[in-house]
């Protein structure tokens, strides 16, 4: 069996890729695991519009994110909201940044997370160069940005902008105890019994 046959077998068999891939579309789930990019973006956008198209049940979205590209989280936020089935959003590992963001696309009562979950709020990153008027329009750009996203995070936690403004002036690291707390996730789970 030469090398491509491994790789086709591996992707056949019953541990493989297409399968596992088969085994989450049956079981209405998505990953978003790792850096937020448009990449990961148009792949949960075609995972979520193929599920909702498939039926209104809800949808389990697992995520463990560092955060990233913030319009690629906008992107995955926005459609979570835009389909038709709701979604459950399970966090694990940490949820941070832009990963935040796409977590409170859910319905807050279908926010949860297992118990080693750790979550990041923080203000937009900046890295601009460039001739003085350019960098103008940058900050700007970040500014408003910055402005958007306190406005989402203090909807959906219940607490007033100028209070997730505070909070996001630094790196703002939750446990899922905390998080609770701070109302951005609804309750901790141990097993998939409990959702």
């Amino acid at each position: 069996m030469s090398h491509c046959d491994d790789n086709d077998e591996d992707k056949k068999g019953p541990g493989g890729f297409a399968a596992v891939a088969r085994n989450l579309f049956e079981s209405r789930t998505v990953l978003i695991f790792g850096e937020v990019s448009a990449k990961l973006a148009e792949s949960v956008t075609g995972q979520l519009l193929a599920l909702a198209h498939e039926s209104d049940e809800p949808i389990r979205v697992l995520i463990n994110s560092q955060g990233g590209h913030v319009e690629s989280g906008d992107t995955i936020h926005d459609m979570i909201k835009f389909i038709k089935p709701e979604v459950k959003m399970i966090g694990t590992g940490w949820v941070a940044s832009a990963g935040a963001l796409i977590y409170v696309a859910a319905k807050k009562e279908n926010r949860v997370c297992l118990p080693n979950t750790r979550f990041l709020l923080h203000q937009p990153m900046g890295g601009v160069g460039g001739q003085v008027s350019d960098i103008e329009i940058e900050t700007r750009q970040i500014l408003q940005m910055r402005e958007r996203l306190n406005r989402v995070f203090a909807r959906e936690t219940g607490h007033t902008y100028e209070q997730i403004v505070e909070k996001t002036e630094r790196n703002f690291w939750m446990t899922a105890a905390e998080a609770i707390e701070y109302g951005l996730t609804s309750r901790i789970v141990q097993n998939i019994t409990e959702l």
